[in-house]
């Protein structure tokens, strides 16, 4: 009886959140004695999953599945936790999960946790720690199902090292009938992906116009991070939907998220409060964000952030 994981990928490739509910699953596992199993689907190299703890890979190869489809993987991950009688599955908070987990539940008659942060707080009964009311407080839940679903807070948990001898076995489960087809997808490869950023650059209506959006571009280029917006710069149209952060948008929860010219209306605040550490640069003293930041910079932007980068760029050559 192991425990089960999905660890996600894209293009053949593992996401960062993989090696995250990997890392969890081993904490799980140890507290219940028992290994960990990942399932991966169209995943070419599986090798970096032993250096966070998993034992056994089901690795699964389906042209109907190179595209995600909730049903399809659904049902994978169901005959993968038949097959390992697995009583806990281990999956991340990325959009794909939250499709697939629930019907996963329905389909193993179990219980489902999301936004769980740590590991459980007891395996006897299973009780978790979760973020509630929008990251405002937190959560015991214990889970009396049989066979339990926990999905993890992306970065709560963290990457924790933890080598094995992960033996690789191909895994054929028979895929349903699926309704939709994706016949292309367009997606931006050179920019880091909110949901994988460890540091997110925000900017809002203090921007005064997408003509100064170049900054916000320059200081995320120096810092590895991805970029963002507060929902009247996409209402706008000075930025895409996609980069949207908050309530309404993308939850966000990097271990530093910079908000640049953003007041910090609450559904903004609720969509970013799991951040570990949050900057606020404003102009306004009295601005709400300041209150939910750890630190902040009172000054115009257009002069403080520049001269951040150019310190940011002048500490990078130094190392």
């Amino acid at each position: 009886m192991s425990v089960l994981v999905y660890t996600e990928s894209e293009q053949g490739s593992f996401k960062k959140i993989a090696l995250e509910v990997a890392s969890y699953a081993k904490a799980v596992a140890n507290q219940l004695g028992t290994t960990v199993t990942a399932v991966t689907i169209n995943t070419e190299d599986t090798s970096a999953l032993a250096n966070y703890g998993v034992d056994k890979v089901l690795k699964v190869s389906h042209d109907q599945l190179s595209n995600f489809n909730a049903k399809g993987y659904a049902a994978v991950i169901k005959q993968a936790a038949e097959k390992e009688a697995a009583k806990v599955i281990i999956v991340s908070s990325s959009a794909n999960s939250k499709y697939l987990a629930p019907l996963l539940a329905i389909d193993l008659n179990a219980g489902y946790v999301t936004n769980v942060i740590e590991a459980p707080e007891s395996t006897s009964p299973f009780t978790v720690k979760r973020n509630a009311f929008t990251n405002k407080a937190f959560e015991l839940t214990q889970i009396n199902t049989d066979i339990k679903i926990v999905s993890i807070s992306n970065n709560s948990f963290g990457l924790v090292e933890n080598n094995a001898q992960a033996t690789a076995e191909d895994f054929s489960p028979s895929i349903p009938d699926l309704t939709v087809t994706v016949e292309s997808v367009d997606k931006a490869t050179d920019k880091v992906s909110i949901a994988d950023a460890e540091i997110v650059v925000s900017g809002g209506r203090g921007l005064k116009g997408p003509e100064n959006w170049g900054m916000i571009e320059e200081l995320a280029d120096v810092l590895g991070a991805a970029t963002a917006c507060s929902k009247p710069v996409s209402d706008l149209g000075w930025r895409p939907h996609a980069e949207h952060v908050g309530q309404t948008g993308k939850p966000v929860a990097s271990n530093l998220y910079i908000a640049i010219g953003i007041s910090g209306a609450i559904q903004h605040l609720a969509g970013i409060n799991a951040s570990k550490v949050k900057v606020v640069i404003n102009n306004d003293a009295d601005a709400p964000f300041f209150k939910a930041a750890d630190y902040g910079v009172v000054g115009d932007a257009f002069e403080v952030v520049p001269q951040l980068i150019e310190k940011l760029k002048a500490f990078k050559a130094q190392q």
